[in-house]
């Protein structure tokens, strides 16, 4: 189980990142663990100063006098959720003009401040921007996933002895990896995510967008949801809630920013036939997805249409996360071409090489369920590294050249002599 503070596996990567840009700006969604992972730098790896706009008077000064704020700071200074005062970014800008030691400002933001007005173009090549999500399975086991970099490498993880079933999964999706949501009961997880919801459309919202209607975002919101691992359509959910498809859209970027949302965009490769070149959108943590689709884990593991929709969403949102620490991260994308052959999630590094991700919730699995990623293999032939379908059942078992069935556990098993007990932990706490 989770001891109070869970080792982030981006903190050497931040810490690494303070010591050779002039300012770091650690984004991420609210409750993601970015205030305390920032305190602990600052404590224990990079001694600086704290302060947060969320308290009253420092974002009221910030927003009244940013210039006058920022000279006032003398040496190493954290400033947590800098969204609230975006003024103090072009102050910030100064001062880092003038001066170009490293590590003088590590900033946290819960909404993606490069889009916000007027800062887009305000710091590149001044501050390097890291991604923190809410806990991967990894952290939670208290170990580094490696499943990214040796599917990479052409190696699958050799499972053995792994639980079967959805049922072995339901309580580690419903939860998802919030800090907040961790070690709660299913009625704490239900307070914990209404709050959460809450306080985002309530406050958070303001802070990135200037929305009329709130409850329109949490309509999609919930919408997205329905439609978690499916191809975006913004006709469609405006056909389905009243709306513009133009404000479906203006909208859904609302949610990707504020981290509740994630696109993944189609692979444009050409392999033969026409592809689809819509993304696909999921929904940021699947403990949030389930909250939104009222579904504990019983229902996660009995019902099947559910359950496609969270084990996708849910090694998809494993898999970015992984990426946010990766020595050399690839680009996830989805394929799927005109005569239906598709791969759930397609990996592609800079140097071209290419691993694709088929995930069922499924114990059993066939030669037939492989299609997508037989074609990938054969088509891009050496660029491709290796094809694995995440199932729920036991075993490791080979499908042909480069191609295996691999436990979901899998995703971030240590090793493949403990992949079943990592699977186990944390034990389901309700």
């Amino acid at each position: 189980m989770p001891s109070a503070f869970v080792e982030r596996h981006i903190r050497s990567t931040l810490v690494d990142a303070l010591g050779e840009a002039r300012a770091v700006c650690l984004l991420g969604a609210r409750q993601a663990g970015k205030s305390t992972l920032a305190k602990a730098v600052a404590e224990r790896d990079w001694p600086a100063r704290y302060l947060t706009l969320d308290a009253d008077v420092d974002r009221r000064g910030a927003r009244e006098d940013p210039n006058g704020y920022i000279a006032s700071l003398t040496g190493p200074t954290v400033i947590d959720e800098i969204q609230r005062a975006p003024e103090l970014l072009l102050a910030i800008k100064q001062r880092l003009d003038q001066r170009d030691e490293p590590g003088q400002f590590l900033l946290t933001g819960s909404a993606n401040i490069l889009t916000l007005p007027t800062i887009a173009d305000a710091l590149p090549g001044r501050i390097d921007y890291l991604r923190l999500s809410p806990f991967s399975q990894g952290e939670i086991a208290g170990h580094r996933e490696t499943f990214l970099a040796r599917l990479l490498e052409g190696e699958m993880p050799q499972i053995e002895t792994a639980e079967v079933g959805r049922a072995a999964y339901a309580h580690r999706i419903a939860t998802g990896g919030f800090p907040g949501a961790q070690h709660r009961s299913p009625r704490g997880r239900r307070l914990f995510f209404d709050s959460y919801i809450s306080s985002l459309l309530g406050r958070d919202l303001a802070d990135v967008a200037k929305v009329r209607d709130s409850e329109a975002v949490g309509r999609l919101l919930a919408i997205v949801a329905s439609r978690s691992a499916n191809l975006f359509s913004a006709r469609s959910i405006g056909a389905e809630i009243e709306a513009d498809h133009k404000t479906v859209a203006a909208h859904t970027k609302i949610l990707e920013e504020l981290f509740l949302v994630r696109r993944l965009p189609a692979w444009h490769v050409n392999l033969g036939n026409r592809h689809v070149k819509t993304p696909k959108l999921y929904v940021a943590d699947t403990g949030l997805l389930a909250h939104l689709l009222n579904a504990d884990a019983t229902r996660i593991a009995e019902h099947g249409q559910l359950a496609g929709i969270a084990f996708e969403t849910f090694a998809a949102m494993e898999l970015l996360r992984q990426c946010d620490w990766a020595q050399s991260p690839p680009a996830l994308f989805h394929y799927r071409d005109s005569v239906g052959r598709e791969v759930d999630i397609v990996l592609e590094l800079g140097s071209g090489e290419v691993a694709g991700i088929e995930v069922k919730s499924a114990a059993t699995v066939g030669a037939q369920d492989f299609a997508g990623l037989r074609h990938l293999r054969d088509k891009l032939g050496s660029r491709f590294r290796a094809g694995a379908l995440l199932y729920t059942g036991t075993h490791t078992v080979p499908f042909g050249d480069r191609l295996a069935a691999v436990p979901l556990c899998g995703l971030w098993s240590r090793s493949d002599e403990q992949a079943n007990q990592a699977q186990r932990l944390p034990e389901r706490l309700g």
